[in-house]
């Protein structure tokens, strides 16, 4: 993990090919399984249109909080190795953040680094971010069995 003013790194390694976890991120059946996906809340809808210029929209229903929307737009889309998109929650915030993912294959599966940039620094903690990130990578390597 590496911090600074702008942004956050998660370094985390799969077991998977990279091709298995970039598509993963892609595809609505497993994305509603880790992306953005709550204990105890769950998703409650997740639309991903998977092209340059498409967008994606998930709601999370958490008890505390209710529907919680998290939405952006794909800028890049390199498969296996890259993908960028815009990212925000507007319930929290009206900025949208850009959040890049480089996955890079291993002998035993791959690297994936997510790289969360901000526009602008954001009021909350920046350990709840890396937390945040931490989970979503960690439930996504379940997702994928």
């Amino acid at each position: 993990m590496k911090a600074s003013d702008a942004n956050v790194s998660i370094t985390h390694r799969f077991r998977h090919p990279a091709e298995r976890v970039f598509d993963a991120w892609l595809d609505p059946t497993i994305a509603a399984r880790f992306l953005f996906a709550t204990e105890p809340g769950s998703v409650v809808r997740c639309e991903i249109d998977a092209r340059v210029g498409g967008r994606f929209t998930i709601v999370d229903r958490r008890a505390e909080d209710g529907d919680v929307l998290h939405e952006g737009e794909y800028l890049e889309l390199d498969r296996p190795g890259r993908l960028v998109f815009t990212f925000g929650v507007p319930k929290y915030s009206p900025d949208f953040d850009v959040v890049t993912i480089e996955i890079t294959p291993t002998p035993n599966g791959c690297e994936l680094v997510l790289t969360h940039q901000y526009a602008p620094a954001p009021e909350w903690p920046e350990e709840s971010v890396v937390k945040g990130w931490t989970g979503i990578l960690t439930g996504l390597e379940g997702a994928l069995g």
